[in-house]
């Protein structure tokens, strides 16, 4: 599995930003191998990051190469002042069911699974 984390500083959204920003949603979405996503904002920093999860590099890749996406790659200075992205392979993933992730269909272990493995 995989991730991709966007982090970005809020600029001035407009309608055309929403709009293709629910665009790339709906297309990740669709992708075979999209998992799901979290997003936060950090209110000391004011900085938002959304963690996009996929099940192969692939899927991901669908989303990189799709022209909506390059689209917003090639204007996202028109509304966030500054960004950063890190994709990652997932090593393990694992919690005590108490909240719902997008990898909690992973099996789960137990701290002491994680410590045993390392």
């Amino acid at each position: 599995m995989y991730t991709a984390t966007f982090t970005f500083a809020k600029g001035d959204f407009d309608d055309e930003f929403r709009a293709l920003d629910q665009a790339i949603v709906e297309i990740a979405k669709s992708i075979p191998g999209y998992l799901g996503e979290e997003a936060w904002e950090n209110a000391t920093s004011g900085l938002i990051s959304t963690v996009y999860y996929w099940d192969t590099l692939e899927a991901l890749q669908q989303l990189i190469h799709h022209p909506k996406h390059i689209e917003a790659k090639e204007r996202q200075a028109k509304w966030i002042d500054g960004y950063h992205i890190v994709v990652a392979q997932v090593l393990r993933s694992y919690g005590d069911g108490g909240i719902s992730h997008p990898l909690a269909v992973t099996p789960v272990k137990t701290l002491g699974d994680f410590a045993s493995s390392s």
